[in-house]
This record gives structure tokens, sequence and C-alpha cells, in this order.
């Protein structure tokens, strides 16, 4: 079967399905960018029961990677990560429109995630996207001296499909 790839003009990037192959990178990525990192376990854990599990494949390597659930009508951002020598480069931002997109066409119209209030970068990155702020889960992300508690983010995914050109460009025009 054909893997669908789309690509980043400016960084010359593709994204596939994640793959058991994979998880070595994706571990590396992961614990190079949180403090209590998903484990190898985690990761296979989303292959098998097949949730949406996307890799972005660098020139060099995996640049990042993308896990996505989806069901009931929703989908739920689980984890989001780019490699730190690609950030700030518009990858993110694509690799989550992806998901988006992946998302809408399977007919799903909402599109949930959570972030610490700490992750300001992320934070900008999601609203700017059209994601709104909805809830606090207390407690949600384990951090040093306790937990953390998690802003829960939402966004309608008919309007993703109707503002996603300028949410991706971040509101400025590609070329």
């Amino acid at each position: 079967m054909a893997t669908a790839r789309s690509e980043i003009p400016s960084t010359r990037m593709t994204h596939r399905r994640m793959t058991e192959l994979d998880l070595g990178a994706v571990l590396d990525i992961e614990t190079a960018a949180y403090m209590f990192p998903w484990s190898l376990g985690i990761f296979r854990d989303c292959l098998r029961v097949g949730y949406t599990c996307r890799v972005l494949c660098a020139a060099d390597a995996i640049g990042g990677y993308g896990i996505m659930s989806m069901g009931a009508g929703e989908a739920h951002v689980l984890n989001v990560c780019v490699r730190a020598d690609l950030r700030g480069q518009g990858t993110g931002r694509r690799l989550i429109g992806w998901l988006l997109d992946e998302a809408r066409n399977s007919g799903h119209g909402w599109a949930f995630l959570e972030v610490r209030p700490s992750n300001r970068p992320a934070i900008l990155l999601y609203e700017s996207l059209g994601f709104a702020a909805v809830g606090i889960r207390h407690g949600y992300y384990q951090a040093v001296g306790g937990r953390e508690d998690a802003i829960v983010y939402r966004l309608d995914l008919d309007a993703w499909g109707e503002a996603r050109d300028r949410a991706l460009t971040g509101g400025r025009r590609e070329r």
C-alpha cells in the first residue's frame, strides 16, 4: 500500500505513518524534549491500538512525530514533538495541520488537546491555529516537585477547514 506524503516546501519534509522501526528515533526526540517522557511501551501501544501516528521525515532523519486518537466524533491530539534543531520553522504547525486535516477528513467535528500552562510557545501555536481554551485538568502532568495542571483546548474542525490555509501560514502567504 502506498504511503501518502505531503511536503513542506520551505524545509523539504514529508510525513508518513509511524512504524515500529521508527520508535528508536521517536523515543530519542521524546526524551530530548521532555523531562517526563513517554515510554517505549506507550508509543508501541499507540501503534498497536491504531491511533493516528505520523512521523516527519527530514533529509537526514526523522524530524518529529504526532499522535492522535479519534472516536465518537472527536479527535484528541495526544503528543506532538519536533526535533530541537527544526523548531521555529513552521514544522510543528504543519504537523498539527496534517493531523487536523486527517481528523476533519475522517468526519470528526472537534479536536482536543492538553498543554502545560508553562509551555507558552505551544499555547501561542495552538491559539494561532484556532484552538480555544475550554477548561483545566488539575494535576494532569507530572512535574518537578509534584503535578502541573493542563489547559484543555478545543478546535471546531469545520471552522478549521475554512481557516486552514491562513492558520498554517500564521497569517502569512506562502510562496
